[in-house]
């Protein structure tokens, strides 16, 4: 712990500088080295990376913020893009700031200033200085849908002993799924600490509520390859034009691949229709959905549903936006990001493992009836996930508030 506060301290200057490049401000450069304005009265620290980890507990805060009149909540993050969405959120008692840099000045102070009575960290944010800080100072850490692969894992061990020391200060953890669990407990997190798992993610979408899903004449003979990565596209133009499906939705992960791509449609002489020039599905046998904050979109067009990062070695996406619109859902081999969700609803029939070698005759026999029941299956396992109450009153427990 000491050699990593001191490598901090040495590149304090790099990261501000860095932060500065980026076009941060006096203001963002404040928040940085933990100068916030104190609260004002009992307060909770939630600190998420970014907008995928702080939507999944948007839920959470609006209930703590509910149930305790008067509570004020820090959330931090990571991006600037994350602090303006939470400040959109408009929540009463909610604070948005850029997460103070995991240094002692700096976290230190954000804990002082604030006082909070817990700090929950979500997803995969581990922060050793920040959270021995709060140990210190008799605040407890609360991890929520704690994700540890094998290969962060790792990298946490080749420091000896910093992953314990941080997480001796964990008074909670639910970890994402038992292979991050343990992970964690491998690296050091105490036992009497082990909460159960959970998948954030799910529980966020399993709340939202249900939408208006388009009658399945409508869906049929759709197929969306959502949040796909390099080398998939093409496994999935190979199988599509084996299919006799009628139409494809590709939705990149990054839609700044959407170049690439266009040059991979037009290099096989496939025609095709691209959401960024204003087009709408349906003109061309291929679409290419290369814009940010529409996916709802495509998950409600189309009955079917791949998961992208499975058939690249990204270990894949969430299922639960595409069960919640009534998709059915295929995913390819890796799955390590979802393994126990993929595992439960592979096992229940709701959705189906594919290779580059099977996906076109997969598509070729899911015929409405089967993505029928698919679909419902997968939908009632996302339903099953939506209560909230355990989680809320642990928290609660456990802050004392």
């Amino acid at each position: 712990m000491t050699l990593y506060r001191v490598i901090m301290a040495v590149l304090l200057p790099v990261l501000l500088g860095q932060a500065l490049w980026r076009g941060e401000g006096l203001r963002d450069l404040a928040e940085r080295l933990g100068f916030l304005r104190p609260s004002a009265g009992p307060s909770l620290w939630v600190h998420g990376a970014s907008n995928g980890e702080l939507t999944s507990a948007r839920w959470i805060i609006a209930d703590l913020v509910a149930q305790q009149p008067g509570l004020q909540v820090l959330v931090t993050s990571n991006t600037r893009t994350a602090r303006q969405m939470v400040l959109d959120w408009r929540m009463p008692g909610v604070t948005a700031a850029l997460a103070p840099l995991d240094s002692a000045g700096a976290a230190g102070r954000v804990l002082r200033r604030w006082s909070p009575r817990g700090l929950i960290s979500l997803e995969g944010e581990v922060w050793p200085v920040r959270f021995v800080a709060a140990g210190a100072l008799g605040v407890p850490v609360l991890m929520l849908g704690a994700r540890m692969s094998a290969r962060s894992a790792r990298m946490w061990g080749r420091v000896p002993g910093l992953a314990a020391r941080a997480l001796r200060s964990v008074a909670h953890a639910s970890a994402q799924d038992a292979g991050s669990q343990a992970n964690l407990t491998a690296l050091g997190l105490p036992q009497a600490a082990l909460g159960p798992v959970m998948d954030l993610k799910a529980q966020a979408v399993a709340r939202m509520p249900m939408p208006d899903a388009l009658p399945r004449s409508d869906r049929a003979g759709w197929i969306l390859a959502a949040s796909t990565h390099e080398g998939e596209e093409e496994v999935v133009l190979d199988a599509f034009a084996a299919s006799g499906l009628p139409h494809l939705i590709l939705a990149p992960r990054h839609p700044r691949r959407a170049p690439a791509i266009a040059a991979l449609l037009m290099a096989r002489g496939i025609a095709f229709a691209q959401r960024s020039t204003g087009a709408e599905p349906g003109g061309a046998a291929v679409f290419l959905a290369d814009t940010l904050g529409e996916m709802d979109l495509w998950y409600a067009r189309c009955g079917i549903c791949l998961i992208g990062g499975t058939l690249a070695d990204k270990g894949g996406h969430t299922p639960w936006e595409p069960a919640r619109h009534g998709a059915a859902l295929l995913h390819g081999p890796s799955l390590h990001n979802f393994a126990r969700p993929f595992a439960d609803l592979d096992a229940a029939g709701a959705a189906l493992p594919v290779t580059a070698a099977t996906l076109a005759q997969t598509l070729r026999r899911l015929d409405g009836a089967t993505q029928d029941r698919m679909a419902l299956v997968a939908l009632q396992f996302l339903q099953a996930l939506g209560d909230g109450t355990a989680l809320i009153a642990t928290i609660r427990r456990i802050t004392a508030l």
